[in-house]
Protein backbone atom coordinates (compact mmCIF):
# COMPACT_ATOMS: atom_id res chain seq x y z
CA UNK A 1 0.00 0.00 0.00
CA UNK A 2 2.93 2.36 0.83
CA UNK A 3 4.30 1.54 -2.45
CA UNK A 4 1.30 2.45 -4.06
CA UNK A 5 1.06 6.06 -2.15
CA UNK A 6 4.51 6.95 -3.39
CA UNK A 7 4.20 6.05 -6.87
CA UNK A 8 1.02 8.11 -6.80
CA UNK A 9 3.14 11.13 -4.96
CA UNK A 10 5.37 10.80 -7.69
CA UNK A 11 3.58 10.52 -10.85
CA UNK A 12 1.73 13.66 -9.57
CA UNK A 13 5.15 15.32 -9.57
CA UNK A 14 6.15 14.32 -12.70
CA UNK A 15 2.87 15.39 -14.28
CA UNK A 16 2.24 18.75 -12.69
CA UNK A 17 6.27 19.26 -13.78
CA UNK A 18 5.32 18.46 -17.39
CA UNK A 19 1.75 20.73 -16.82
CA UNK A 20 4.27 23.35 -16.06
CA UNK A 21 7.01 22.65 -18.38
CA UNK A 22 4.20 23.01 -21.10
CA UNK A 23 2.80 26.20 -19.49
CA UNK A 24 6.14 27.78 -19.70
CA UNK A 25 6.42 27.08 -23.47
CA UNK A 26 3.52 28.61 -23.94
CA UNK A 27 4.08 31.60 -21.94
CA UNK A 28 7.49 32.08 -23.68
CA UNK A 29 5.43 32.29 -27.43
CA UNK A 30 3.48 35.11 -26.45
CA UNK A 31 4.97 38.48 -27.43
CA UNK A 32 4.94 40.88 -24.33
CA UNK A 33 3.86 44.46 -25.32
CA UNK A 34 4.02 45.93 -21.92
CA UNK A 35 7.54 47.68 -22.50
CA UNK A 36 6.94 48.19 -26.65
CA UNK A 37 3.75 50.21 -25.50
CA UNK A 38 5.86 52.01 -22.15
CA UNK A 39 8.87 52.63 -24.40
CA UNK A 40 6.62 54.64 -27.39
CA UNK A 41 3.04 55.76 -26.25
CA UNK A 42 5.07 59.34 -25.23
CA UNK A 43 5.57 59.84 -28.94
CA UNK A 44 2.08 58.63 -29.99
CA UNK A 45 -0.81 61.94 -30.44
CA UNK A 46 -3.46 62.65 -30.41
CA UNK A 47 -5.19 65.28 -33.05
CA UNK A 48 -8.13 67.32 -32.92
CA UNK A 49 -9.55 69.86 -35.75
CA UNK A 50 -12.14 72.03 -36.09
CA UNK A 51 -13.71 73.41 -38.84
CA UNK A 52 -15.73 76.03 -39.56
CA UNK A 53 -19.53 75.02 -40.95
CA UNK A 54 -22.08 77.57 -42.26
CA UNK A 55 -25.72 75.73 -42.19
CA UNK A 56 -29.33 77.46 -42.36
CA UNK A 57 -32.18 77.37 -39.60
CA UNK A 58 -34.82 75.88 -40.88
CA UNK A 59 -37.55 78.09 -42.14
CA UNK A 60 -40.24 78.70 -38.94
CA UNK A 61 -43.55 80.62 -39.87
CA UNK A 62 -44.11 82.89 -37.11
CA UNK A 63 -48.00 82.49 -36.35
CA UNK A 64 -50.55 85.18 -36.27
CA UNK A 65 -50.69 86.46 -32.36
CA UNK A 66 -52.55 89.29 -31.40
CA UNK A 67 -50.26 92.47 -31.25
CA UNK A 68 -50.08 92.79 -27.46
CA UNK A 69 -49.18 88.91 -26.76
CA UNK A 70 -45.84 88.12 -24.38
CA UNK A 71 -45.14 85.87 -27.17
CA UNK A 72 -44.14 88.12 -29.55
CA UNK A 73 -41.02 88.46 -28.33
CA UNK A 74 -40.12 85.48 -28.22
CA UNK A 75 -41.12 84.57 -31.33
CA UNK A 76 -39.20 86.72 -33.21
CA UNK A 77 -36.02 86.64 -30.94
CA UNK A 78 -35.51 82.83 -31.88
CA UNK A 79 -37.74 82.61 -34.99
CA UNK A 80 -37.29 86.12 -36.85
CA UNK A 81 -36.36 87.04 -40.39
CA UNK A 82 -32.76 87.52 -39.10
CA UNK A 83 -32.35 84.42 -37.33
CA UNK A 84 -33.27 82.31 -40.89
CA UNK A 85 -29.50 83.94 -42.27
CA UNK A 86 -26.66 81.12 -42.04
CA UNK A 87 -24.98 80.75 -38.79
CA UNK A 88 -21.48 79.29 -38.60
CA UNK A 89 -21.13 75.87 -36.44
CA UNK A 90 -17.68 74.14 -35.41
CA UNK A 91 -17.87 70.38 -36.94
CA UNK A 92 -15.01 68.58 -34.67
CA UNK A 93 -13.70 65.38 -35.40
CA UNK A 94 -10.10 63.15 -33.73
CA UNK A 95 -7.36 61.15 -34.82
CA UNK A 96 -3.97 59.94 -33.99
CA UNK A 97 -0.35 60.68 -35.06
CA UNK A 98 2.78 59.81 -34.01
CA UNK A 99 6.51 62.13 -33.70
CA UNK A 100 8.96 61.51 -36.21
CA UNK A 101 11.62 64.45 -35.18
CA UNK A 102 12.37 65.91 -31.85
CA UNK A 103 11.58 68.94 -33.29
CA UNK A 104 8.24 68.55 -33.94
CA UNK A 105 7.09 66.89 -37.47
CA UNK A 106 4.32 64.57 -36.75
CA UNK A 107 2.51 62.63 -39.11
CA UNK A 108 -1.23 61.35 -39.47
CA UNK A 109 -3.76 60.87 -42.39
CA UNK A 110 -4.59 63.41 -44.66
CA UNK A 111 -8.42 62.55 -44.20
CA UNK A 112 -7.75 63.38 -40.34
CA UNK A 113 -6.70 67.09 -41.12
CA UNK A 114 -8.67 67.58 -45.05
CA UNK A 115 -10.41 71.04 -44.79
CA UNK A 116 -9.25 71.81 -41.10
CA UNK A 117 -9.28 75.13 -39.65
CA UNK A 118 -7.82 74.57 -36.92
CA UNK A 119 -5.41 71.63 -35.61
CA UNK A 120 -4.91 70.95 -32.25
CA UNK A 121 -2.00 68.23 -31.25
CA UNK A 122 -2.10 66.78 -27.26
CA UNK A 123 1.10 65.85 -26.40
CA UNK A 124 2.16 62.31 -23.83
CA UNK A 125 2.57 64.89 -21.61
CA UNK A 126 -0.79 66.66 -21.53
CA UNK A 127 0.37 69.53 -23.22
CA UNK A 128 -1.91 70.79 -26.08
CA UNK A 129 -0.18 72.65 -28.59
CA UNK A 130 -1.38 74.31 -32.23
CA UNK A 131 0.10 72.70 -35.55
CA UNK A 132 0.17 73.42 -38.60
CA UNK A 133 -0.23 71.83 -42.06
CA UNK A 134 3.58 71.23 -43.81
CA UNK A 135 1.99 69.32 -46.58
CA UNK A 136 -0.44 67.12 -47.30
CA UNK A 137 -1.09 63.70 -50.50
CA UNK A 138 -4.71 62.81 -51.10
CA UNK A 139 -3.63 59.91 -53.01
CA UNK A 140 -1.64 57.95 -49.89
CA UNK A 141 -3.96 59.46 -47.27
CA UNK A 142 -0.45 61.02 -45.89
CA UNK A 143 -0.17 64.22 -44.14
CA UNK A 144 2.63 65.68 -42.42
CA UNK A 145 2.11 68.34 -39.13
CA UNK A 146 4.74 70.63 -37.46
CA UNK A 147 4.28 72.04 -34.04
CA UNK A 148 6.37 74.49 -32.10
CA UNK A 149 8.31 72.12 -29.66
CA UNK A 150 11.94 70.67 -28.83
CA UNK A 151 13.08 67.44 -27.34
CA UNK A 152 9.98 65.59 -27.95
CA UNK A 153 9.74 61.93 -27.51
CA UNK A 154 10.47 59.79 -31.41
CA UNK A 155 9.35 56.76 -32.53
CA UNK A 156 11.92 54.51 -34.64
CA UNK A 157 11.01 54.29 -38.21
CA UNK A 158 11.16 50.42 -39.50
CA UNK A 159 10.74 48.46 -42.83
CA UNK A 160 7.46 47.21 -43.62
CA UNK A 161 8.90 44.81 -46.56
CA UNK A 162 10.36 42.65 -44.23
CA UNK A 163 6.92 41.77 -42.59
CA UNK A 164 5.75 38.26 -42.51
CA UNK A 165 2.03 37.30 -42.82
CA UNK A 166 0.84 36.34 -38.96
CA UNK A 167 3.97 38.12 -37.34
CA UNK A 168 2.55 40.27 -34.52
CA UNK A 169 1.83 43.68 -34.41
CA UNK A 170 0.78 46.43 -31.85
CA UNK A 171 -1.58 49.65 -32.48
CA UNK A 172 -1.40 52.91 -30.19
CA UNK A 173 -4.01 55.69 -30.59
CA UNK A 174 -7.21 57.37 -29.81
CA UNK A 175 -10.60 55.28 -31.00
CA UNK A 176 -13.25 57.47 -30.22
CA UNK A 177 -10.55 60.12 -28.19
CA UNK A 178 -9.77 57.51 -25.69
CA UNK A 179 -6.00 58.53 -25.73
CA UNK A 180 -2.76 55.97 -26.03
CA UNK A 181 -5.46 52.85 -26.20
CA UNK A 182 -3.11 49.90 -27.19
CA UNK A 183 -4.17 47.13 -29.12
CA UNK A 184 -2.98 43.99 -30.96
CA UNK A 185 -2.95 41.37 -33.69
CA UNK A 186 -1.21 39.60 -36.51
CA UNK A 187 -0.75 40.87 -40.05
CA UNK A 188 -3.57 39.30 -42.06
CA UNK A 189 -2.05 40.01 -45.44
CA UNK A 190 0.36 42.16 -47.50
CA UNK A 191 -0.18 44.39 -50.48
CA UNK A 192 -3.75 44.87 -50.42
CA UNK A 193 -5.40 47.40 -53.21
CA UNK A 194 -8.46 48.69 -51.85
CA UNK A 195 -10.84 50.48 -54.70
CA UNK A 196 -10.13 53.81 -53.44
CA UNK A 197 -5.95 53.86 -53.26
CA UNK A 198 -4.12 51.69 -56.09
CA UNK A 199 -0.81 53.44 -55.46
CA UNK A 200 -0.94 52.10 -52.11
CA UNK A 201 -0.07 48.70 -51.39
CA UNK A 202 -1.74 48.32 -47.73
CA UNK A 203 -0.99 46.06 -44.95
CA UNK A 204 -4.09 44.41 -44.07
CA UNK A 205 -4.21 43.31 -39.83
CA UNK A 206 -6.75 42.47 -37.30
CA UNK A 207 -5.21 44.89 -34.72
CA UNK A 208 -8.64 46.60 -33.01
CA UNK A 209 -8.85 50.01 -35.29
CA UNK A 210 -12.00 51.82 -34.47
CA UNK A 211 -12.60 56.06 -35.60
CA UNK A 212 -10.03 57.40 -33.54
CA UNK A 213 -7.28 55.62 -34.39
CA UNK A 214 -6.65 56.63 -38.04
CA UNK A 215 -3.44 58.41 -38.53
CA UNK A 216 -1.65 56.43 -35.47
CA UNK A 217 1.17 53.91 -35.67
CA UNK A 218 0.97 50.16 -36.08
CA UNK A 219 4.50 48.56 -34.59
CA UNK A 220 6.29 45.53 -34.50
CA UNK A 221 7.71 43.62 -32.17
CA UNK A 222 11.11 45.31 -32.17
CA UNK A 223 9.23 48.77 -31.25
CA UNK A 224 9.34 50.22 -35.03
CA UNK A 225 6.42 51.87 -36.47
CA UNK A 226 5.68 49.69 -39.76
CA UNK A 227 3.00 51.42 -40.63
CA UNK A 228 0.24 54.22 -40.61
CA UNK A 229 -3.24 52.92 -39.80
CA UNK A 230 -5.47 54.48 -42.11
CA UNK A 231 -8.91 52.65 -42.71
CA UNK A 232 -11.44 49.64 -41.42
CA UNK A 233 -13.46 47.59 -43.71
CA UNK A 234 -16.79 48.05 -41.65
CA UNK A 235 -20.97 47.33 -42.15
CA UNK A 236 -21.53 48.59 -38.91
CA UNK A 237 -19.11 51.64 -38.85
CA UNK A 238 -16.82 49.76 -35.89
CA UNK A 239 -13.95 47.19 -36.13
CA UNK A 240 -15.15 43.82 -38.06
CA UNK A 241 -11.65 42.32 -38.06
CA UNK A 242 -10.02 43.92 -41.02
CA UNK A 243 -7.47 46.92 -40.40
CA UNK A 244 -5.39 48.59 -42.90
CA UNK A 245 -2.43 50.54 -42.70
CA UNK A 246 -0.40 52.21 -44.72
CA UNK A 247 3.39 50.97 -45.51
CA UNK A 248 5.55 52.96 -43.60
CA UNK A 249 7.88 52.99 -46.62
CA UNK A 250 5.00 54.98 -48.35
CA UNK A 251 4.72 57.30 -45.76
CA UNK A 252 7.99 58.72 -45.30
CA UNK A 253 8.55 58.63 -49.09
CA UNK A 254 5.76 61.26 -49.03
CA UNK A 255 6.96 62.76 -46.14
CA UNK A 256 9.99 63.42 -47.76
CA UNK A 257 8.97 64.87 -50.92
CA UNK A 258 6.68 67.02 -49.09
CA UNK A 259 9.49 68.29 -47.11
CA UNK A 260 11.54 69.15 -49.64
CA UNK A 261 9.01 70.53 -52.18
CA UNK A 262 5.77 70.69 -50.90
CA UNK A 263 4.09 68.07 -52.81
CA UNK A 264 3.86 64.43 -54.27
CA UNK A 265 5.42 63.24 -57.57
CA UNK A 266 4.73 59.55 -59.01
CA UNK A 267 5.58 57.37 -61.78
CA UNK A 268 3.15 57.08 -64.68
CA UNK A 269 3.84 54.69 -67.15
CA UNK A 270 0.17 55.38 -69.05
CA UNK A 271 -1.39 52.19 -69.40
CA UNK A 272 -5.49 51.44 -68.20
CA UNK A 273 -5.10 47.43 -66.58
CA UNK A 274 -6.69 44.57 -65.13
CA UNK A 275 -6.96 41.46 -63.60
CA UNK A 276 -6.27 38.25 -65.90
CA UNK A 277 -8.70 36.27 -65.48
CA UNK A 278 -8.71 32.13 -66.16
CA UNK A 279 -11.03 32.68 -69.48
CA UNK A 280 -8.80 35.36 -70.63
CA UNK A 281 -6.01 33.74 -69.90
CA UNK A 282 -7.23 30.57 -72.15
CA UNK A 283 -7.72 33.21 -74.82
CA UNK A 284 -4.17 34.39 -74.64
CA UNK A 285 -2.30 31.33 -74.92
CA UNK A 286 -1.73 32.01 -70.94
CA UNK A 287 -1.35 28.37 -68.99
CA UNK A 288 -2.48 30.20 -65.83
CA UNK A 289 -4.01 33.90 -64.81
CA UNK A 290 -1.46 36.01 -63.84
CA UNK A 291 0.09 39.64 -64.58
CA UNK A 292 -1.86 42.87 -65.72
CA UNK A 293 -3.56 43.01 -69.00
CA UNK A 294 -3.71 46.27 -70.91
CA UNK A 295 -6.41 47.13 -71.59
CA UNK A 296 -5.41 50.55 -73.43
CA UNK A 297 -1.90 52.55 -73.99
CA UNK A 298 -2.98 56.23 -73.50
CA UNK A 299 -1.70 58.65 -76.47
CA UNK A 300 1.67 60.51 -75.83
CA UNK A 301 2.59 58.18 -72.42
CA UNK A 302 5.79 56.82 -72.00
CA UNK A 303 4.08 53.40 -72.38
CA UNK A 304 3.17 54.22 -76.03
CA UNK A 305 6.70 55.62 -76.74
CA UNK A 306 7.80 52.26 -75.24
CA UNK A 307 5.95 50.50 -77.91
CA UNK A 308 3.16 49.03 -75.66
CA UNK A 309 0.35 47.68 -77.21
CA UNK A 310 -3.58 46.64 -76.14
CA UNK A 311 -3.02 43.45 -75.35
CA UNK A 312 -0.09 42.86 -73.77
CA UNK A 313 -0.17 41.44 -70.45
CA UNK A 314 2.50 42.75 -68.21
CA UNK A 315 4.59 39.95 -65.73
CA UNK A 316 7.78 41.69 -64.40
CA UNK A 317 8.23 45.40 -63.85
CA UNK A 318 11.71 46.43 -63.04
CA UNK A 319 12.47 43.13 -61.56
CA UNK A 320 8.99 42.87 -59.48
CA UNK A 321 6.64 40.40 -60.33
CA UNK A 322 3.46 41.13 -61.65
CA UNK A 323 1.13 38.48 -60.26
CA UNK A 324 -2.61 40.96 -60.31
CA UNK A 325 -2.73 44.00 -61.53
CA UNK A 326 -3.32 45.87 -58.24
CA UNK A 327 0.74 45.09 -58.17
CA UNK A 328 1.68 47.34 -60.70
CA UNK A 329 0.59 50.62 -59.66
CA UNK A 330 2.38 50.89 -56.55
CA UNK A 331 6.02 50.04 -57.99
CA UNK A 332 5.06 52.18 -60.85
CA UNK A 333 4.70 55.10 -58.99
CA UNK A 334 7.66 54.73 -56.38
CA UNK A 335 9.72 54.55 -59.44
CA UNK A 336 12.08 57.66 -59.71
CA UNK A 337 10.81 59.95 -62.62
CA UNK A 338 12.95 59.80 -65.73
CA UNK A 339 14.40 56.25 -64.78
CA UNK A 340 14.36 53.78 -67.59
CA UNK A 341 13.38 50.38 -66.26
CA UNK A 342 12.68 47.00 -68.16
CA UNK A 343 9.12 45.21 -68.35
CA UNK A 344 8.49 41.99 -69.36
CA UNK A 345 5.31 41.12 -71.04
CA UNK A 346 3.69 38.31 -73.26
CA UNK A 347 2.43 39.40 -76.38
CA UNK A 348 0.80 37.09 -78.36
CA UNK A 349 2.05 33.66 -76.15
CA UNK A 350 5.83 35.13 -76.38
CA UNK A 351 7.95 36.87 -73.81
CA UNK A 352 8.81 40.20 -74.89
CA UNK A 353 11.30 42.74 -72.46
CA UNK A 354 10.06 46.54 -73.03
CA UNK A 355 12.33 49.32 -72.15
CA UNK A 356 9.65 52.32 -70.54
CA UNK A 357 11.11 56.02 -69.41
CA UNK A 358 9.25 56.60 -66.34
CA UNK A 359 6.94 59.98 -66.44
CA UNK A 360 5.30 61.60 -64.07
CA UNK A 361 1.66 60.62 -63.23
CA UNK A 362 -0.47 63.57 -64.65
CA UNK A 363 -4.37 63.72 -63.61
CA UNK A 364 -6.96 61.43 -64.29
CA UNK A 365 -7.53 60.86 -67.83
CA UNK A 366 -11.73 60.48 -67.84
CA UNK A 367 -13.43 59.48 -71.27
CA UNK A 368 -17.53 59.28 -71.51
CA UNK A 369 -19.39 57.57 -74.06
CA UNK A 370 -21.92 59.38 -76.24
CA UNK A 371 -24.95 58.40 -77.42
CA UNK A 372 -24.81 57.01 -80.98
CA UNK A 373 -26.79 56.71 -84.40
CA UNK A 374 -26.13 55.47 -87.92
CA UNK A 375 -26.74 51.86 -89.43
CA UNK A 376 -27.13 48.49 -87.86
CA UNK A 377 -25.70 44.90 -88.49
CA UNK A 378 -26.84 41.57 -86.88
CA UNK A 379 -24.50 38.88 -86.53
CA UNK A 380 -24.41 35.24 -84.51
CA UNK A 381 -23.74 36.76 -81.80
CA UNK A 382 -27.00 38.15 -81.51
CA UNK A 383 -25.83 41.62 -80.91
CA UNK A 384 -26.54 44.71 -82.68
CA UNK A 385 -23.94 47.36 -83.49
CA UNK A 386 -23.83 50.63 -85.02
CA UNK A 387 -21.13 52.73 -86.62
CA UNK A 388 -19.25 55.89 -84.21
CA UNK A 389 -19.74 59.01 -85.74
CA UNK A 390 -16.53 61.70 -85.93
CA UNK A 391 -17.73 63.19 -82.71
CA UNK A 392 -17.88 60.04 -80.48
CA UNK A 393 -14.57 58.67 -82.24
CA UNK A 394 -13.14 62.07 -81.04
CA UNK A 395 -14.48 61.81 -77.55
CA UNK A 396 -13.62 58.28 -77.14
CA UNK A 397 -9.92 58.96 -78.20
CA UNK A 398 -10.25 56.11 -81.19
CA UNK A 399 -9.85 57.15 -84.27
CA UNK A 400 -11.17 54.51 -87.29
CA UNK A 401 -12.51 51.60 -85.47
CA UNK A 402 -15.34 50.70 -82.76
CA UNK A 403 -18.90 49.63 -83.00
CA UNK A 404 -21.53 50.80 -80.58
CA UNK A 405 -23.64 48.20 -79.27
CA UNK A 406 -27.11 49.24 -79.60
CA UNK A 407 -29.04 45.51 -78.22
CA UNK A 408 -28.02 42.58 -76.48
CA UNK A 409 -29.84 39.38 -76.68
CA UNK A 410 -29.36 35.87 -74.92
CA UNK A 411 -25.81 34.31 -76.21
CA UNK A 412 -22.51 34.11 -76.25
CA UNK A 413 -22.29 37.88 -76.30
CA UNK A 414 -24.60 38.82 -73.27
CA UNK A 415 -22.86 35.52 -71.08
CA UNK A 416 -19.36 37.35 -71.90
CA UNK A 417 -20.98 40.38 -70.05
CA UNK A 418 -21.30 42.72 -73.31
CA UNK A 419 -23.95 45.08 -72.67
CA UNK A 420 -25.89 47.64 -74.41
CA UNK A 421 -24.25 51.36 -74.88
CA UNK A 422 -20.15 48.90 -74.51
CA UNK A 423 -17.92 50.19 -77.66
CA UNK A 424 -16.41 47.21 -78.86
CA UNK A 425 -12.97 48.58 -80.11
CA UNK A 426 -11.06 44.91 -80.69
CA UNK A 427 -12.18 41.31 -81.04
CA UNK A 428 -10.01 37.90 -81.37
CA UNK A 429 -7.25 40.93 -81.30
CA UNK A 430 -8.48 42.21 -84.31
CA UNK A 431 -8.72 46.05 -84.38
CA UNK A 432 -13.17 46.63 -85.41
CA UNK A 433 -13.05 49.11 -88.21
CA UNK A 434 -17.05 49.53 -88.62
CA UNK A 435 -20.14 47.29 -88.87
CA UNK A 436 -18.95 45.46 -91.63
CA UNK A 437 -15.94 44.32 -90.68
CA UNK A 438 -17.48 43.57 -87.37
CA UNK A 439 -19.40 40.88 -89.09
CA UNK A 440 -16.66 39.41 -90.52
CA UNK A 441 -14.77 38.88 -87.78
CA UNK A 442 -17.84 37.13 -86.11
CA UNK A 443 -17.69 34.87 -88.24
CA UNK A 444 -13.97 33.81 -88.18
CA UNK A 445 -14.72 33.71 -84.53
CA UNK A 446 -13.31 29.76 -83.57
CA UNK A 447 -15.91 27.66 -81.73
CA UNK A 448 -15.83 26.35 -77.85
CA UNK A 449 -12.96 28.48 -77.68
CA UNK A 450 -12.43 31.74 -75.50
CA UNK A 451 -11.19 35.21 -77.48
CA UNK A 452 -10.62 38.25 -76.11
CA UNK A 453 -13.15 41.36 -76.70
CA UNK A 454 -12.09 44.79 -75.73
CA UNK A 455 -15.16 47.15 -74.98
CA UNK A 456 -15.15 50.57 -73.71
CA UNK A 457 -17.70 51.19 -71.00
CA UNK A 458 -18.73 54.50 -68.59
CA UNK A 459 -15.22 55.78 -70.08
CA UNK A 460 -13.07 53.60 -69.49
CA UNK A 461 -11.90 50.17 -71.19
CA UNK A 462 -11.94 46.79 -69.98
CA UNK A 463 -11.49 43.22 -72.02
CA UNK A 464 -13.73 40.21 -71.67
CA UNK A 465 -13.71 36.86 -72.22
CA UNK A 466 -16.34 35.22 -75.13
CA UNK A 467 -16.80 31.63 -75.80
CA UNK A 468 -18.79 30.79 -79.06
CA UNK A 469 -20.88 27.64 -78.52
CA UNK A 470 -21.44 25.24 -81.05
CA UNK A 471 -25.32 25.39 -82.17
CA UNK A 472 -25.67 28.34 -80.26
CA UNK A 473 -25.91 31.82 -80.55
Amino acid sequence: MMRINIARNIGTIVLLFVLGAVADVYASGLPDFVALAEKNGPAVVNISTTQKILRSRPQFNIPDLPENSPFNDFFEKFFGENNNMPREFDSKSLGSGFIISSDGYIITNNHVIKDADEIIVRLGDRREVPAKVVGADERSDIALLKVDAKGLPVVKIGNAESLKVGEWVLAIGSPFGFDHSVTAGIVSAKGRNLPSENYVPFIQTDVAINPGNSGGPLFNLDGEVIGVNSQIYSRTGGFMGLSFAIPIEVAMDVVNQLKTKGHVSRGWLGVLIQDVTRELAESFGMDKPHGALVSRVLPDSPAADAGFKIGDVIVNYNGSMIDRSGDLPPVVGRTAIGKKVPVKVIRNGKRVTLKVKIGELPGEDELKVASSSGSATDNQLNIQVTNLTAEMRSKLGVQNHGVLVKTVKSGAAFDAGIRKGDVILRLNNTKVKNTGHFTEIVKGLPKNKSVPVLVQRRGGPIFLALKVKDGKK
